[in-house]
C-alpha cells in the first residue's frame, strides 16, 4: 500500500540486527523519513513510533532494564513529538502455554502469561499501558504484533533459541506442537503497521505449525528414558542454573504446553510469511542436514552405507588372504 504523504518514523530501540532490518526496510519505501531520536532543540515531530526493544530479551535482560519502564520512555517521547500512531513489538508469549488453550489462539484470548516468567508478564503490562496511551487522545492508533519464537541465522535471542531447544524434549511424553517465524517477516509486519498504520492487535506466525514429533525429529533427538515429573523438574532446574541445559525456570512451562496463535488478521491486511515454521526453525537452530531428509532418502542413504560397508569388508578380507597365501 503506497503512503499517499511524507511521514515521519522514529525508531526506538533499534539497535542490533533487527533494528537494522526494519531500518533498511523503512528506508526502501517512498514517503518515509527515519530518526532514531526526536531534536528536542528544534521541537521536531514524529507521525509514528515504532518501538522495537520490548521483544528483546536479552537487551533488557543485560541492562537490567524492564519493559515496562522502556514502554513508559518510549510513550513519552511519542507524545513529546507528536506522533499519532505506536508500532508496539510485543510477543505471542503474553497468551501463556496452558493445555487448555484453543488452538490456535486468536488475538481476542484473555492474556495469561505465566506468573514465573517475568518478562512475558511485563509484555503484557507494557501492552496495557499502549492502549491506555492510545485511548488518551482523539486520533490516536496502535499496532501491537505478537510474533511467535523468532528465529534466523544470525540474529535468533538467547530467549528464543532456549525456547527452541526446549521444544521436543520431554522424557517420553507427547511434546506439543510449535511455532516458529523468521525474523524478517517479523521485519515485514513491523513495516505493514508502520505503511498502514493498522490499528489493534495482531499475531505474527506463519501458517500452521510443526508437530512435537517432528520438532524431535528435527533436533535429531532420541528417544529418552521417562522420569518421574519431580525429578525431571528438578534435574532440568540444576542444568539450567549450571549452564548444562538451554531452559531457564519460568520458560519451561512455553515447552510444555501449546501457545498457537492464527495469523489470520495480519494476513487480511496483506502480510504473508515468506518462511515456514520448519524453515525457520532449521535456520536458526542450525539443524543437522540429516534431519530434513525424507524417511524413504534416509532409509537409501543407509543401505548405501551398508553396501559400501560390506563391499570395503570383503575387500580387506580379500586383502588379508592374498597376504596369508602369500606367506606359506
Amino acid at each position: 500500500m503506497p503512503i499517499e504523504a511524507p511521514m515521519t518514523v522514529l525508531l526506538s530501540g533499534a539497535d542490533g540486527e533487527f533494528g537494522r532490518r526494519v531500518r533498511s526496510c523503512l528506508d526502501e519505501r517512498t514517503g518515509i523519513n527515519l530518526s532514531t531520536m526526536v531534536p528536542e532543540e528544534d521541537g521536531g515531530v514524529a507521525d509514528v513510533v515504532v518501538h522495537l526493544a520490548s521483544g528483546d530479551h536479552d537487551a533488557r535482560a543485560f541492562r537490567r532494564q524492564s519493559v515496562t519502564e522502556g514502554a513508559v520512555a518510549m510513550l513519552d517521547r511519542a507524545t513529546a513529538a507528536g506522533a499519532a500512531h505506536v508500532v508496539f513489538v510485543s510477543s505471542a508469549m503474553v497468551y501463556g502455554a496452558y493445555p487448555n488453550n484453543p488452538i490456535p489462539l486468536t488475538e481476542e484470548a484473555v492474556l495469561r502469561p505465566d506468573v514465573e516468567f517475568v518478562f512475558a508478564r511485563q509484555l503484557a503490562t507494557a501492552e496495557a499501558l499502549v492502549d491506555q496511551w492510545r485511548r488518551d487522545a482523539p486520533g490516536r492508533t496502535t499496532t501491537v504484533l505478537r510474533p511467535v519464537v523468532t528465529m534466523d541465522a544470525t540474529e535468533s535471542s538467547t530467549l528464543a533459541r532456549a525456547l527452541a531447544a526446549g521444544f521436543g524434549q520431554r522424557f517420553g511424553e507427547d511434546d506439543p506442537p510449535a511455532q516458529f517465524v523468521h525474523l524478517d517477516d517479523v521485519v515485514s509486519a513491523v513495516s505493514l503497521g508502520v505503511e498502514q498504520r493498522l490499528d489493534g492487535v495482531f499475531n505474527v506466525a506463519p501458517d500452521g505449525w510443526v508437530a512435537g514429533e517432528r520438532v524431535r525429529e528435527l533436533r535429531g533427538s532420541g528417544w529418552k528414558l521417562k522420569l518421574p515429573e519431580r525429578v525431571s523438574e528438578v534435574w532440568s532446574a540444576l542444568r539450567w542454573r549450571f549452564q548444562r541445559g538451554p531452559i531457564p525456570p519460568g520458560l519451561r512451562p512455553y515447552t510444555r504446553s501449546p501457545w498457537l496463535v492464527a495469523n489470520d488478521r495480519l494476513k487480511a491486511h496483506g502480510w504473508s510469511p515468506s518462511v515456514t515454521n520448519e524453515q525457520a526453525y532449521v535456520e536458526g537452530t542450525e539443524a543437522k542436514w540429516w534431519t530434513m531428509i525424507t524417511p524413504k532418502r534416509r532409509q537409501e542413504l543407509s543401505l548405501g552405507a551398508m553396501t559400501s560397508g560390506i563391499a570395503v569388508a570383503a575387500a580387506a578380507g580379500l586383502s588379508l588372504l592374498r597376504r596369508w597365501l602369500r606367506n606359506r
